[in-house]
């Protein structure tokens, strides 16, 4: 997949990893989840209402369109949460479980 976005400038920071949907990629330290998501592909999110993909949109966590997920299912804004090294982060919105009544 094509990147959304591409570095022009600021290129000497040191790099971290994180998986991206099962695939091991990179972002700089300081990035937001947006900008090191974008940078390794076209999308941040599919929206779960069926209307495409999404990127972001306000660009300061207020209007609910960034989300990604953790490996774990936590929920976090990619807009205003920093890439972390070794971050396990998936762009589909994990399968609702219930609980198994005995």
């Amino acid at each position: 997949m094509t990147a959304r976005f591409h570095r022009l400038a600021e290129r000497d920071r040191p790099t971290l990893t994180f998986t991206l949907d099962g695939m091991l990629v990179e972002a700089l330290e300081g990035d937001t989840l947006m900008v090191a998501v974008l940078t390794n592909g076209g999308r941040l999110r599919q929206s779960e209402f069926g209307d495409g993909a999404r990127s972001g949109f306000c660009l300061m966590a207020a209007c609910q369109d960034c989300w990604v997920w953790t490996e774990d299912g936590t929920k976090l804004r990619a807009c205003s949460t920093v890439a972390i090294e070794g971050l396990k982060l998936n762009t589909r919105e994990p399968e609702a479980t219930w609980a198994t009544i005995p």
